[in-house]
């Protein structure tokens, strides 16, 4: 077994802090909603505002270290192996099937993720966000934006909202799927991820030979027989 780097510092960063603001805009826009009451409607009101702007923000640093990374070219869209990954969510899994496509440091994402990915950051976001803005300058005389009702705008943020919702549950399912229930959780909060031997060579494929070693180390168990191996042939 190898650990290879697969999650970079920011990349876990923005990943963690944008989930916890997506949850807390659930919490406090259901509230808004009036689907329950917790915090008081003010403070909800507040509050889920300031968490869309702080979201907003977060996806300004996000989109620039994307970019200059080279990071975007991975939510890119492809049909290869796109029906072999499907197949292998609606019955694969079930069977202990091996995963059609490998992790790969250049490449995390598989067809289905890149596309729902590619779907959430160029649609249901976007979405989001503008009908968040609707929200925010209702009827207000800034910007010269005045509506007749807020009942559109209101449906266009609950069905996306509910959206978001499908994504995490999913999300929350597959992320159990892994060698182990918790081993794509860990990976994602210390950035290294547990693979077999083959697995971790087809990772670091693309990557430069003077980057490896930054990339993969070997586990305890694996130098220790490594040693002994050395030592008894000597």
């Amino acid at each position: 077994m190898k650990k290879i780097y697969l999650y970079k510092g920011f990349e876990r960063f923005w990943h963690w802090t944008q989930a916890f603001l997506i949850f807390f805009l659930m919490l406090t826009g259901f509230e808004i909603h009036g689907s329950y009451h917790l915090i008081g409607y003010e403070n909800a009101v507040r509050w889920h505002d300031d968490a869309g702007w702080a979201l907003l923000i977060l996806m300004v640093f996000a989109s620039f270290w994307h970019m200059t990374t080279g990071e975007w070219k991975q939510y890119i869209p492809t049909a290869k192996n796109l029906r072999a990954q499907m197949e292998y969510y609606l019955t694969g899994i079930f069977r202990n099937a091996p995963h059609p496509t490998g992790k790969r440091i250049l490449s995390k994402l598989n067809p289905i993720q890149r596309l729902v990915y590619f779907a959430l950051t160029i649609i249901v976001i976007p979405v989001m966000i503008i009908s968040g803005f609707m929200y925010l300058y209702f009827n207000y005389p800034l910007q010269g934006l005045a509506l007749d009702s807020l009942q559109p705008i209101a449906l266009i943020h609950t069905i996306g909202a509910y959206i978001l919702i499908t994504f995490v549950i999913i999300h929350l399912y597959l992320i159990t799927t892994g060698h182990t229930i918790w081993s794509n959780l860990v990976a994602m909060i210390t950035g290294w991820e547990t693979m077999e031997e083959e697995e971790a060579e087809i990772a670091v494929e693309g990557v430069i030979e003077s980057t490896t070693k930054h990339y993969v180390k070997t586990l305890n168990g694996d130098k220790k027989k490594k040693d002994k191996k050395k030592k008894t042939e000597e």
